[in-house]
């Protein structure tokens, strides 16, 4: 089973790497890439500057593998990476990565979606928004 969390935000670098190495794998036609991305949103008047990731790892790591199986059985895909930050990451970040590859675009573009909301439904893992004033909420998965 993969790990797919990454301690703080995702960088861009790791994302590009993640695109490069697929350039080799001359049997694939389409990629589509998901990027969540931490929001400085307004709440009750105070601004987001940060969400602290946590997850019970071992447990998630199990759903996220469930989920990618899921996948894998409802469309022909060639390659699958998920990645999810823990940990604290600032507004503006990378905190999700779903990276999806197969001979054709169809598959790729209706498997991105599926996988996005299953993650957000079912993946247990909790964040905590973090306000400029030093104090915070948990966040709603919307």
């Amino acid at each position: 089973m993969k790990n797919c969390f990454r301690e703080g935000a995702i960088t861009p670098e790791s994302i590009a790497n993640s695109i490069a190495h697929h350039q080799v794998k001359t049997n694939i036609g389409a990629h589509q890439i998901f990027l969540g991305q931490v929001r400085s949103d307004m709440i009750d008047d105070k601004e987001v500057v940060a969400i602290e990731y946590s997850a019970h790892e071992e447990m998630a790591n199990k759903v996220f593998h469930e989920i990618r199986e899921s996948a894998f059985e409802k469309f022909d895909l060639t390659c699958m990476h998920i990645y999810h930050s823990t940990g604290v990451v600032k507004a503006g970040e990378i905190c999700l990565f779903v990276f999806v590859s197969s001979k054709h675009r169809k598959m790729v573009q209706d498997s991105i979606v599926y996988l996005v909301e299953e993650i957000k439904a079912k993946a247990p893992v909790f964040g905590k928004e973090l306000f400029a004033d030093d104090t915070h909420v948990w966040k709603e998965n919307k």
